[in-house]
């Protein structure tokens, strides 16, 4: 109905322009056309009058006469040669063009039966002002019918679309929030299912209730709880990426759905735990409501999924039933509803948790892999994070580095490796055995960010009176050339305070040569990866070859890792590798039995 009537006011508001433009010129024009007719008319008579000769009584033979005239006049001939006939009865007609026969008038024969030729007249008329002005009572025509147009348009049209809009909104979006419905929303899931079909893509689906949300609706009145879902909404917005869906169903619960998550299962799992924990944290925070604070919790259940394998109503009752689970957990929480998920959830926020107490609880350790030359003389060594936990015993760095990283837990575990790094090079400084050693110490992208990292790392050192030369910083090519230029100006501030920069597993990330050349680097670390089938692999062989051609030529040291067999040390040696660390040597060692294998080396 709506749109019916939209149509027929736009219509008609076009047709004002066009009707207030051409109807005035339209009657100028009628008008002007009887004042012309009537003024060939009245002239003709004045020149016959003049050349004397009578005037025809019957009015029809100047009307046909001087509409003939008119023909020519519109056609811009604006002279014409007026023909005088006189009859027989001595009535004098007239008819256009030299000696053109007229057609009978009033039923009479034509003219040559009854009268002869005696003269002719001038009869001058212009078309041109009738033009002028009917043009110009056109412009004005087109003014009002704009107006008109105008007038139309914001009286009517607009408050159509406000309706349109306004029914819209009643449509696919709630009220009170001014979040999408539960309409709406189902709408979207649909499209996120197909999107992830085409994709291969996870969608995490979040129901979210809010605890104890009746208590305060009878407690405080309904107003406190419209503003309390009204603050909500703005909070669950806010904690979003900008392609999430964000909606109300009804009463205190919601639904999110993310999309374009990861195609691993587990990094998927880590982006939806991470986007709830956010939430949690968001929605845990004080509420001011009318002049009081107001504390409340939600429970979140979450389904994860791929591909069309669910229906729309399934993956719902997924959540809602996930969302139970945290109600029954205590509230307050975040349940995942499959059974496995949920239980590598729960390890990992539990294996979270532990992590943050590690150094606290002296859990974490150092080991040493030593570093040599082709000779067996040890160095250095390398140092790497292993984590003692009392209960599961020792963790691999595999399974809790990168929880680190992505919780920023990395930030300080990373300075207690540099801070207990540099306590041990402090106690090696006064024995011949360990003082020349150098240590290379991982760094993360995370740490290295850190706006005040040289700061921390110059402090680090001062703290513990060491030789600055004695370490080396381990960075990876992906972590340099995030931002090449920010990475220099940090790795030359190091370098000055005499640090020593390593890039570590040179070979799988896809630095440039001329990005490099750039770096301030020492020293070259071939990746494991090379060094395992170099006797056996020619492209391997290739690649060792070109890096140890490549360092040697930039000036920089190389050291191959990896190193298992007497036949890979033998081809990196004859190929001009001088450093290697590796099982062949030494597998990683606690402090103690790395300090025994320096006193075992130094005997021979």
């Amino acid at each position: 109905m709506l749109r019916t009537s939209e149509k027929i006011v736009r219509v008609l508001a076009n047709a004002a322009v066009l009707g207030g433009t051409l109807l005035p010129a339209l009657i100028y024009l009628f008008i002007g056309y009887s004042q012309i007719q009537q003024m060939v008319e009245d002239d003709a008579k004045v020149q016959a009058q003049r050349a004397g000769y009578g005037i025809a009584a019957n009015p029809d033979v100047w009307r046909y006469a001087t509409e003939r005239l008119i023909d020519q006049i519109v056609d811009m001939r604006h002279e014409q040669t007026y023909t005088l006939i006189k009859t027989l009865d001595g009535t004098v007609l007239g008819e256009l063009g030299n000696k053109c026969t007229l057609l009978c008038v009033r039923g009479r024969s034509p003219l040559k039966d009854f009268g002869v030729i005696v003269g002719e007249v001038q009869v001058t008329a212009t078309f041109t002002p009738l033009l002028v002005k009917g043009l110009l009572i056109g412009l004005f025509g087109l003014v009002i019918g704009f107006l008109l147009q105008r007038l139309l348009y914001y009286r009517v049209i607009i408050p159509i679309e406000q309706i349109k809009n306004a029914h819209h909104e009643l449509a696919f979006y709630d009220p009170l929030t001014q979040l999408p419905n539960r309409r709406l929303m189902l709408d979207r899931l649909q499209q996120a299912m197909a999107s992830s079909t085409r994709y291969k893509r996870h969608i995490a689906l979040l129901f979210i209730d809010l605890d104890n949300f009746k208590m305060l609706n009878d407690t405080l009145g309904h107003d406190k709880g419209d503003e309390l879902l009204k603050q909500v909404a703005q909070r669950l917005k806010e904690s979003v990426r900008e392609g999430d869906t964000v909606a109300r169903l009804g009463g205190d619960e919601f639904v999110i759905i993310m999309e374009d998550l990861s195609m691993k299962i587990d990094l998927a799992l880590s982006q939806t735990e991470t986007a709830c924990a956010k939430i949690l944290n968001k929605l845990t925070q004080d509420y001011q409501l009318i002049g009081r604070n107001f504390h409340s919790t939600p429970s979140i259940g979450v389904t994860l999924f791929i591909d069309h394998e669910q229906s729309v109503d399934d993956l719902l009752k997924q959540a809602d039933i996930a969302m139970y689970q945290a109600k029954s957990a205590g509230r307050n929480t975040i349940r995942f509803f499959d059974v496995e998920m949920q239980a590598k959830v729960s390890t990992r926020a539990l294996l979270e948790e532990d992590l943050r107490n590690a150094i606290e609880k002296n859990q974490l350790i150092l080991f040493f892999q030593a570093q040599v030359y082709h000779d067996c003389k040890i160095i250095g060594a390398e140092v790497l994070l292993r984590w003692q936990h009392p209960e599961r015993g020792m963790i691999s760095p595999a399974d809790f580095i990168p929880l680190a990283e992505e919780t920023g837990l990395i930030v300080p575990i990373g300075q207690w490796v540099l801070d207990t790094a540099c306590s041990y090079l402090k106690e090696w400084e006064n024995s011949l055995l360990t003082q020349h050693l150098q240590l290379a110490v991982n760094v993360s992208g995370r740490q290295f960010r850190q706006p005040d990292y040289v700061e921390q790392v110059q402090q680090t050192i001062n703290r513990h009176g060491i030789n600055p030369d004695r370490i080396k910083l381990e960075v990876t090519e992906s972590m340099v050339l995030e931002n090449i230029n920010e990475t220099i100006l940090k790795m030359n501030a190091l370098r000055d305070i005499g640090l020593h920069f390593s890039m570590d597993d040179f070979g799988i990330g896809y630095s440039s040569l001329s990005s490099l050349k750039k770096l301030p680097l020492d020293q070259l670390k071939i990746d494991q990866s090379f060094v395992r089938d170099i006797s056996t692999d020619p492209d391997d062989a290739t690649i060792v070859q070109t890096i140890i051609a490549m360092a040697n030529n930039l000036g920089m040291e190389i050291i191959a890792e990896g190193v298992e067999t007497v036949e890979q040390l033998e081809f990196l040696h004859e190929r001009g590798c001088p450093v290697f660390q590796g099982y062949l040597f030494s597998r990683p060692l606690p402090i103690d039995e790395f300090e025994a294998l320096l006193r075992k080396s130094s005997s021979f």
